[in-house]
C-alpha cells in the first residue's frame, strides 16, 4: 500500500481534459486553481495536482493514471474525462470500461474518487445523449464512488448558455469557472 500524505494534508489529483486544463483561459482562472484557493480560504490542508490535458480521452487518462498515482500518492482523485470520447464518437462501452478501470485503480491505491459527469449537445440524438449521461451514474454505482451528474449544470443547460462559453461554444469561459467549482464543491467537501 502506498504511503499517504500526513493525516493533516490531503493530495487531490485532478485527471481531466480541456475543461480542467484551462483551455483558452488565462492561467490561474480555471476551476482547478479556484479550487486550490477555496481550500486555502476554508483552511483545508490540501495540495491540488492538476494532471489534466486538453483533448484527453478516457483511454489516455487510463494509461496515464498508474504513473500519476505512484508519483503523487493522492488521497482524492477527481476524474473529469469522457467528453472527448463522445466528440470523437467512441463506443460508449469503451468509455464506461475506461472510467470503471480508472476509478477502480484509484480506489485500489487508497484514494477516494469523485467522478464528474458530462452530457453531450442535443444534436447527438436523445438516445445517445441519455446513454452517455447515464454511464457516469453506472460507473459511480458499480464502484460505489461519488459522482457529480453534470459538471456544467446550471449554465450549459440554460437558455442563455452561449454567454458562458468561449467562441468555440465548447469550452466554458472565465465567468463560468466559479460555477463549475460550485458544482464540484459540495461533493468534494463531503469527501474531504
Amino acid at each position: 500500500m502506498p504511503r499517504r500524505a500526513t493525516a493533516a494534508t490531503k493530495t487531490i489529483l485532478v485527471l481531466g481534459d480541456s475543461l480542467s486544463a484551462e483551455y483558452g483561459l488565462k492561467r490561474g482562472t480555471g476551476w482547478v486553481p479556484l479550487l486550490d484557493q477555496r481550500l486555502k480560504q476554508q483552511n483545508i490542508a490540501a495540495k491540488v495536482v492538476n494532471a489534466s490535458i486538453s483533448g484527453d480521452t478516457t483511454s489516455g487518462g487510463r494509461s496515464r493514471l498508474p504513473a500519476l498515482l505512484a508519483q503523487h500518492k493522492p488521497t482524492h482523485v477527481i476524474v473529469e474525462l469522457g467528453g472527448n470520447d463522445a466528440l470523437r464518437g467512441l463506443p460508449l462501452k469503451l468509455t464506461e470500461a475506461n472510467l470503471n478501470a480508472m476509478v477502480t485503480a484509484a480506489k485500489a491505491s487508497g484514494a477516494t474518487v469523485l467522478l464528474l459527469g458530462m452530457q453531450v449537445p442535443p444534436n447527438y440524438g436523445k438516445q445517445y445523449g441519455q446513454q452517455f449521461a447515464q454511464l457516469f451514474a453506472n460507473v459511480a454505482k458499480a464502484t460505489q464512488s461519488a459522482v457529480v451528474p453534470f459538471f456544467l449544470k446550471g449554465f450549459a443547460d440554460g437558455e442563455d448558455a452561449q454567454r458562458w462559453f468561449q467562441r468555440d461554444r465548447i469550452h466554458p469561459n472565465e465567468q463560468a469557472q466559479p460555477l463549475m467549482l460550485d458544482n464540484v464543491w459540495p461533493e468534494l467537501k463531503r469527501l474531504l
